[in-house]
């Protein structure tokens, strides 16, 4: 059996595991195998894994869901992470302490602004330490959920997890410049815009923003783009 990575290259399973084995262990020893059901539409967080060293598996079959979990259950030791399932450092966690720019109380300010412009039942907004060239803000999704939610969706029971909402974590960025400048923002208006756009970057990266959202995403970029500093 042969798998393939987003870059288009084949291997035996063992043949790969010899591939990853060294970059792909966190600090418990174990394996962690980094796939992507859509490369092109998860770009960034494909790009943000590779800029680490790290490889990425292409997983676009009906029934990888499935597979993965076969894998799971039969490689000891190893597991698979969708590379939007979490930020790349907590995926394959080496437990690198990182410092933020930001203390609790200016997190807790940040917080606010972003929880008034989502819906807090769908997103959950949290801050990590990332760098200043990571985006502001990331969508990801908890992979277990997403999982069960994929199995139901084509029979592979869990049938009462698609009736349950769709969940997000939004992650904040604490070290992204854009975060400070909100912060020392003296208009409240345009602290609000700037976290909306930040965040609708983020959903649109995910395919997230639909509909009016999108027509107000659009709208705004226009009159954003329109003003002088």
């Amino acid at each position: 059996m042969f798998i393939e990575n987003v870059d288009k290259k084949y291997f035996t399973f063992e043949e790969y595991r010899e591939l990853v084995k060294v970059n792909q262990e966190d600090k418990d020893k174990k394996f962690i195998y980094l796939y992507s059901t859509q490369p092109e539409e998860q770009h960034i967080y494909v790009e943000g894994a590779k800029n680490k060293g790290y490889d990425v598996l292409w997983m676009d079959g009906v029934i990888d869901t499935h597979f993965v979990n076969f894998l799971e259950q039969k490689l000891e030791g190893s597991s698979f992470a969708r590379v939007d399932a979490d930020t790349v450092d907590k995926l394959i966690n080496k437990e690198e302490s990182k410092i933020s720019v930001l203390n609790e109380e200016q997190q807790n300010a940040l917080k606010e602004i972003a929880e008034s412009v989502v819906n807090k039942e769908i997103y959950h907004v949290n801050f990590e330490s990332l760098t200043e060239k990571d985006a502001p803000v990331m969508v990801t999704r908890p992979e277990f959920m997403r999982r069960m939610k994929e199995m139901s969706a084509t029979g592979g029971g869990y049938s009462f997890m698609g009736e349950m909402p769709d969940q997000y974590n939004l992650v904040v960025n604490n070290n992204h410049p854009l975060m400070s400048k909100i912060l020392t923002e003296e208009n409240a208006v345009k602290k609000t815009q700037l976290m909306q756009q930040a965040i609708d970057l983020a959903l649109l990266g995910q395919g997230l923003l639909k509909g009016e959202a999108m027509s107000n995403f659009m709208r705004r970029s226009v009159e954003m783009l329109g003003k002088d500093e």
